[in-house]
């Protein structure tokens, strides 16, 4: 049995949902076809696929066979793309997980562009703020924020992110506004919470030397990113909200920025991927592209010329259970 070709054939099959349909697109006959699967299948010792007349189905373990199947062979176009020098033109599957509000607000709003520039690289965009596990998963890359801890992954930098303490007017219709972090606790706050432990994050002030850490009892928590600016808006309370989001708002007046003085620490965006990814010519345009995207975003850029002071290609080791950024 040629194991590659079988592979090769399986997948086909997985995507078209019949012998038929996968033998046409192959130029073979539909024997050889089913024979290839056949056989595959008798050298795991497990069935991938059930058959019906018309169609067919993956199993269980035809589903987790097919995905370890894409990665194998994008991998192997990978190896024939680099010895044949196309590395220039990238192409084939490429996975990027990403919290919602940066995906929503920065990064699908570009996609065209990076489209145009990589029209052969077809993009599997995972849009959620839960934790992942790249290796499991199959996830070729993650734009998360947070801090870093040694392990084996690698990130690239691409950004920092300020915060801003606002509230809607509806809100504060009828009270009195914080003056000092310590008079948030009389407030209703907007705050967030880990979808893995259940705990809100406390909100985080400083001012010079000073810090201080506010751990909000009552109000609404959410584990979204966009629902947090939503509930924001709609009036439920206090909290703290990247500035690139809030302050479109503080020009319309629906939302008031206050304690202007008392800023959290920047919330630090990194590209992170497993080490031996970065060869692949699909992620290695990818992250260019976004390094340049994710500058126009950062709280450190100088104003005059828009250039962020330190976009560094800085390798550094994450853990694998890396927290989602908000």
């Amino acid at each position: 049995m040629d194991q590659l070709l079988a592979i090769r054939t399986f997948v086909r099959v997985a995507e078209a949902g019949s012998f038929a349909k996968a033998a046409d697109s192959m130029n073979l006959p539909r024997s050889s076809v089913s024979k290839m699967v056949q056989d595959l299948e008798a050298h795991l010792g497990t069935k991938l696929v059930e058959r019906t007349t018309r169609s067919v189905a993956m199993t269980k373990e035809g589903i987790a066979y097919h995905e370890r199947a894409l990665r194998l062979l994008a991998d192997l176009d990978d190896m024939d793309g680099t010895v044949k020098g196309s590395r220039s033109t990238p192409k084939g599957r490429l996975r990027v997980d990403i919290g919602s509000v940066l995906a929503n607000r920065i990064l699908i709003p570009a996609l065209d562009d990076f489209r145009r520039g990589y029209p052969d690289i077809e993009l599997l965009l995972g849009v959620s703020d839960r934790a992942t596990d790249l290796i499991g998963e199959g996830i070729d890359c993650v734009i998360r924020g947070g801090a870093l801890a040694d392990s084996s992954l690698k990130a690239r930098r691409l950004c920092e992110l300020d915060y801003v303490v606002c509230a809607a007017p509806s809100y504060l219709d009828g009270r009195e506004a914080p003056r000092h972090p310590d008079d948030v606790a009389g407030h209703q706050v907007v705050s967030y919470f880990s979808a893995t432990s259940g705990k809100r994050f406390p909100l985080r002030f400083a001012r010079g030397a000073e810090r201080l850490e506010i751990s909000p009892s009552g109000g609404i928590a959410v584990n979204e990113s966009t629902a947090h600016l939503t509930a924001l808006l709609s009036g439920l309370g206090i909290g703290q909200s990247f500035g690139f989001l809030a302050r479109q708002h503080f020009g319309d007046g629906t939302l008031v920025e206050m304690l202007p003085d008392w800023k959290p620490e920047n919330h630090v965006l990194h590209l992170v991927y497993p080490p031996d990814r970065f060869e692949n010519p699909r992620l290695r345009a990818f992250t260019e592209w976004a390094v340049q995207l994710f500058a126009a975003f950062d709280a450190r850029r100088q104003d005059d010329s828009g250039v962020p002071s330190s976009i560094l290609m800085d390798n550094v080791s994450i853990p694998g259970n890396f927290s989602p950024g908000r």
